[in-house]
């Protein structure tokens, strides 16, 4: 039995707790595999193109980048590896893990479709001349290459989503918890309705407008409805975390139905608010107020409910991998609540923007390396090694989620004192002591937790390489339960 339950731990609970081992002693399958490379492998990228935009701003190097666009079009392809193809991805990765096989050759056709879109978004970064559009939520470069590219992977993902989803569930063997594949299929429903929310709105759009208005308001609604995506998904490992730390599920399925359900339901109805025109503020102001009072009640329920859970059973959280299962889940409930408190003071167009999202989003993050360290510790073989692991994954964490936070709450303080966003460089007008005091915070934060990325890289690139390269190379791979080896 676990080392993690005490021994005063009811036969009840012990049983429940070796059900879950017997579970989880099946194997991460390719697709699960896949995803996750292809997630992990985005960070990658997107760490790559921001150091590409640093060097290229040394003066002996900028001389030779004779288009002045370049600083852009790297930042937009960084953004959307680092949010876009990193999320969906590693979402796509773990809705495979319902499953104990994969789905076959349409699997892997999904899959190769929104590989082949990312590398045609790195292209389309690199043409000379592309205008970049920095739409909020997803922003783009309006370059056949980079669209083309976009929607490739895009397509991939839904493809995978919908394959996925028609799967029977009396195939669900995988390690994924019940309560946890709940709040996942919520997740893949609503990037769905993001899209069917961003078809509804390019047809609403009226004829002639600019660049940068047909991609800031087709965008709008969609981005929103995607976002509301990224909560249930985080939320969903939250469940997954907490029910792998205590050996017990913190909510019962009904209950969990339930709240995935208040939360997602009325965002299905966002395609509908363009049928006055996409320019039409009941589009505009409607998207605005769904996500603003859609997610945090339910939120903040779950963060009620997964805290009593862990005080109920802190004193089963002893090893390695509980303990860094609990820090992932606190690190994550701290990011997202800082990031509703952000949001609360947004009073106009400023750095307090970017503050809650980079807060809020840094929340979803750190959620995904938690289940990354999950993902990568059911994959290995019996040798012994997870502890070292679950020590530094906890480490990792925790750096990350202080990174992030004094990060955002550096662009809060110069967005408290009116510093502009959206802009670089020579366009930053600084004014007050105030914006140097959040610059300088924000920056002190921003490389606390590109270490702690890099952290988080090396340690998950190793095991990744091993599925590939470094063990058997077969397609089933041991398959141990993080918390029952230790």
């Amino acid at each position: 039995m676990s080392s993690l339950r005490a021994d005063s731990v009811p036969a009840s609970v012990e049983l429940k707790a070796e059900a879950m081992v017997q579970a989880d002693c099946g194997c991460v399958n390719a697709d699960a595999r896949r995803w996750s490379s292809l997630a992990v492998g985005s960070l990658v990228l997107a760490g790559l193109l921001s150091l590409a935009v640093v060097v290229g701003r040394l003066p002996f190097i900028s001389n030779w980048i004779a288009d002045p666009l370049f600083f852009k079009r790297c930042l937009v392809v960084h953004v959307d590896l680092s949010l876009s193809v990193w999320f969906y991805g590693f979402i796509a990765s773990l809705l495979a893990l319902r499953f104990r096989r994969d789905s076959g050759i349409l699997g892997r056709i999904g899959f190769y479709v929104a590989s082949l879109g990312v590398a045609g978004m790195i292209a389309g970064g690199l043409a000379k001349g592309a205008e970049p559009v920095l739409s909020n939520y997803i922003p783009v470069i309006d370059h056949p290459l980079f669209l083309g590219g976009l929607a490739a992977f895009f397509v991939g993902v839904l493809f995978c989503f919908g394959l996925e989803l028609s799967r029977s569930g009396k195939d669900a063997e995988g390690p994924m918890t019940r309560s946890a594949r709940i709040g996942l299929q919520a997740s893949a429903l609503l990037v769905t309705a993001a899209a069917v929310t961003w078809v509804s709105a390019v047809s609403g759009m009226p004829k002639g407008v600019d660049t940068t208005t047909f991609y800031e308001f087709s965008i709008w609604g969609a981005g929103h409805v995607l976002q509301v995506a990224n909560a249930a998904a985080m939320m969903a490992v939250w469940l997954w975390v907490l029910e792998k730390a205590t050996g017990q599920a913190p909510l019962s399925l009904k209950g969990v139905t339930v709240l995935f359900s208040i939360l997602a339901v009325p965002h299905f109805s966002l395609p509908l608010l363009t049928y006055r025109g996409t320019m039409d503020t009941l589009y505009h102001a409607g998207a605005t107020q769904l996500m603003r009072w859609g997610i945090f009640p339910v939120m903040l329920t779950l963060v009620a409910i997964g805290s009593r859970h862990l005080w109920k059973h802190r004193s089963e959280i002893k090893s390695p991998a509980a303990k860094a299962l609990r820090a992932g889940f606190i690190a994550s409930v701290s990011l997202s609540l800082l990031g509703v408190c952000l949001g609360l003071c947004i009073r106009g167009s400023n750095t307090l923007v970017p503050a809650h999202y980079h807060a809020s989003l840094g929340g979803v993050t750190v959620a995904f390396m938690t289940a990354a360290f999950l993902i990568v510790t059911l994959a290995r073989r019996g040798d012994n090694s997870a502890d070292k692991i679950w020590k530094s994954a906890r480490r990792q964490l925790i750096l990350f989620a202080v990174g992030q936070s004094v990060f955002a709450i550096g662009f809060g303080i110069g967005g408290v004192y009116g510093l502009g966003r959206k802009a670089y460089a020579s366009e930053q007008h600084v004014r007050s002591l105030g914006e140097y005091v959040g610059l300088w915070t924000m920056g002190l934060g921003g490389i606390v937790a590109m270490v702690a990325g890099l952290w988080f890289l090396a340690l998950v690139l190793r095991e990744i390489y091993a599925w590939w390269f470094g063990r058997s190379g077969q397609n089933r791979i041991s398959s141990i339960n993080p918390v029952s080896e230790l």
